[in-house]
């Protein structure tokens, strides 16, 4: 396959095409995706200075011209699905079927705000004064930065850029190095969809990107998904100087199962949001909650259905879970179940390397039994197809176990009483509650986001994304 040459793109040229860095194809190291510059802070100075010039043009358009650009991009990625998400299974590892689901839930976004466009609107107050009248307008933030990272390369920068240009502001997007050529891919598509220059920004490059964005007395808000730790450090340079900052930042999502749940359906959903996707999402239950009178039924059929399931390449046909997206996160996979083992816990299933035709980051489906609640694998995320179970006498130990540690993103439980689940979504401490559904999986139209160390700031997506995108104008008028 050919390997690409990608430049940063700022006031709506493509510029910076040294190669300095690559990302590689995690089925077969030995394929480079694609080489690009490392930016630094004159690229970042150059990209926001664009955007700044842009944005009052940009924001006072109609919001038809904005509707229109985001219509036409998110056509062009319906129309492009299966090249561009091919081109996603090799760069980042999803299974070819995972990279055109993933393409195609970015053309919906991009088709729904640019509905939102025309539905940004305030409201119309009495004044408790005779002879006024009061009304509130939102409107645009100024420069927004976005932060990205790897694990949904395509669907995670547009549901941050969408509302971000659907309500006037402009761009500067740092995308996740390893996935460099779908970022630049998206930038080709709103580039043709007409979007003016300056207006949506891409600079390339290792983490002093982020800071430099971070720290620009020029961006007004940075919207971020990655780690809590480099989460922490941006909230704190950013609110330093007063932007307004949006953090995502994973999650140990509890599926909680009872006794009196259908068991194969059980299995099902573990399975699913557990070990799919490589388990590289922060909506996966990679800790299962099981109660003691079908804890070991339980994680026999989850260890049988784990075996079952065909790991490869990502282009391969046949392939269910493709591989980790790089090397430091396949041997941090690898760690965490030597961590759990070391700590007590007894492997089920999994827990190795699997060999291929090609040389790449595979990874058996991994399931760890017989663990405590305060393990590390039950506490720290791991990001991979590792699900670890613990065993709990009742429905109320199950919910206090699963309302522990320091992440709160998503939620599920698997039963049918009716009184225990109406509890559980009242009591669970969690953004997000699945009830006999697999904790990974959202609809692109509603919130998302969780709670304690799992998010900072409004929710994205959906109709909350105009909470962080626009600000509150409130407007007097006297006779």
């Amino acid at each position: 396959m050919d390997t690409q040459t990608l430049g940063h793109y700022i006031g709506g040229q493509w510029t910076g095409a040294d190669g300095a860095l690559e990302s590689r194809n995690p089925s077969n190291t030995d394929d480079v995706v694609a080489r690009f510059p490392d930016g630094g802070d004159a690229e970042v100075a150059s990209a926001v200075a664009a955007a700044k010039e842009a944005q009052p043009g940009w924001a006072s358009a109609s919001p038809e011209v904005r509707s229109d650009v985001l219509h036409k991009a998110g056509e062009a990625l319906f129309a492009r699905s299966a090249e561009i998400g091919e081109l996603l299974a090799r760069e980042e590892g999803k299974t070819r079927a995972e990279g055109i689901g993933e393409t195609l839930r970015a053309a919906r976004i991009l088709r729904y705000f640019a509905g939102e466009a025309l539905r940004r609107h305030g409201q119309t107050l009495e004044s408790t004064r005779p002879g006024l009248d009061v009304a509130t307008y939102r409107e645009a933030l100024g420069v927004v930065g976005l932060i990205t990272p790897w694990n949904f390369p395509i669907a995670i920068p547009v549901w941050k850029a969408a509302p971000a240009l659907a309500f006037g502001n402009t761009v500067v997007l740092k995308p996740a190095n390893i996935t460099s050529a779908i970022a630049a891919a998206l930038t080709e598509v709103l580039d043709q969809a007409g979007i003016p220059p300056g207006v949506f920004n891409l600079v390339l490059g290792r983490g002093g990107v982020g800071r430099a964005l971070v720290d620009h007395p020029d961006v007004a808000a940075i919207s971020f998904t990655g780690s809590q730790g480099v989460g922490s450090q941006v909230a704190q340079a950013a609110v330093a100087r007063h932007a307004r900052v949006q953090l995502e930042m994973g999650g140990k999502n509890p599926l909680v199962v009872l006794a009196d749940a259908d068991l194969d359906k059980a299995v099902a959903i573990a399975a699913d949001g557990g070990f799919f996707q490589t388990g590289q999402r922060c909506t996966a239950s990679s800790r299962v909650i099981v109660e003691d009178a079908i804890h070991d039924r339980f994680v026999a059929a989850l260890a049988e259905r784990a075996k079952s399931i065909k790991v490869g390449p990502a282009l391969a046909e046949g392939t269910q879970v493709g591989p980790a997206s790089s090397d430091s996160q396949f041997e941090q996979n690898l760690r965490y179940v030597d961590i759990a083992t070391g700590e007590g816990g007894r492997l089920a299933a999994g827990g190795g390397k699997v060999d291929a035709e090609t040389p790449g980051y595979f990874m058996q489906p991994t399931l760890i039994a017989d663990t405590n609640p305060d393990m590390r694998i039950n506490c720290e995320e791991v990001f991979g197809p590792v699900v670890s179970t613990v065993r709990v006498k009742n429905y109320e130990e199950a919910l206090a176990v699963a309302n522990m540690g320091d992440f709160g993103l998503s939620s599920g439980i698997v039963s049918n009483d009716a009184a225990k689940i109406r509890d559980f979504r009242k009591n669970v401490r969690a953004g997000m509650v699945m009830v006999n559904l697999p904790t990974a999986g959202v609809d692109y139209h509603v919130p998302f986001g969780g709670t304690r160390g799992s998010s900072y700031g409004p929710r994205e997506q959906g109709f909350a994304a105009v909470e962080f995108y626009t600000q509150i104008k409130t407007v007097y008028t006297g006779d």
